[in-house]
């Protein structure tokens, strides 16, 4: 299953480098997004590393998820695909 990095999670002074959220493809709602919760996450960078994460909990009401990534991701990865095992 793919999906795209929509954005960091922010608020309105902060960023959270570590955490993003992304849009998947057929995922329409929060009971979509809820059953996705604890797979793993991959993005691949342009140099040929991955990086890793896991989805923790589904955002908003339209079916993003917020995904915990274990290192800061660079701004690069913004409208990238990732890879949901």
């Amino acid at each position: 299953m793919e999906g795209i990095i929509a954005s960091f999670r922010r608020g309105k002074h902060t960023q959270h480098n570590y955490q993003m959220i992304v849009k998947v493809d057929n995922v329409d709602s929060k009971d979509e997004a809820v059953k996705l919760v604890g797979r793993a996450v991959v993005w691949k960078s342009p140099a040929g590393k991955e990086i890793k994460g896991v989805v923790s909990k589904e955002h908003g009401n339209k079916g993003a998820l917020r995904v915990l990534f274990e290192n800061g991701m660079p701004g690069q990865s913004l409208g990238n695909k990732v890879i949901i095992q």
